[in-house]
């Protein structure tokens, strides 16, 4: 069982960093974001490697605030926006569009959120 945890956090981990080197933390609800999946995934570690990390307390109230963020975020709040690179006469400009958002599609949010469960069960085990 604990090969299956060591993956999921080599998982974890992997799609946190992947989206830091693309740039997808651009905005402050994303970095928001980057922030509670990082102490999240702390927590997560501490579950599995059986590591005392902090007090019950503080990981209680980071499981309860990190899951209402991690609902509110998926279902709400995930909007992308764009950063565009135009090219004009050889020069490279950012450009960044405040104005147009996509958001994702409604079973993409809920698979995000189905993803994540296991890591708020070993949150949940942790901190309870």
């Amino acid at each position: 069982m604990d090969i299956l945890w060591t993956l999921y956090l080599g998982l974890l981990m992997t799609s946190v960093i992947a989206y830091l080197f693309q740039g997808k933390y651009n905005t402050l609800r994303a970095k928001i974001d980057f922030v509670v999946s990082l102490i999240t995934w702390l927590g997560l570690f501490g579950y599995v490697t059986e590591t005392e990390m902090l007090t019950p307390i503080v990981w209680k109230t980071v499981f309860i605030i990190a899951i209402l963020w991690d609902i509110i975020f998926t279902l709400f709040l995930n909007d992308y926006e764009y950063e565009y690179i135009q090219k004009d006469n050889g020069q490279t400009m950012r450009k960044r569009t405040y104005g147009k958002k996509e958001t994702l599609p409604l079973w993409a949010k809920i698979f995000g959120l189905v993803m994540i469960a296991p890591l708020y069960y070993g949150l949940y085990q942790y901190a309870f």
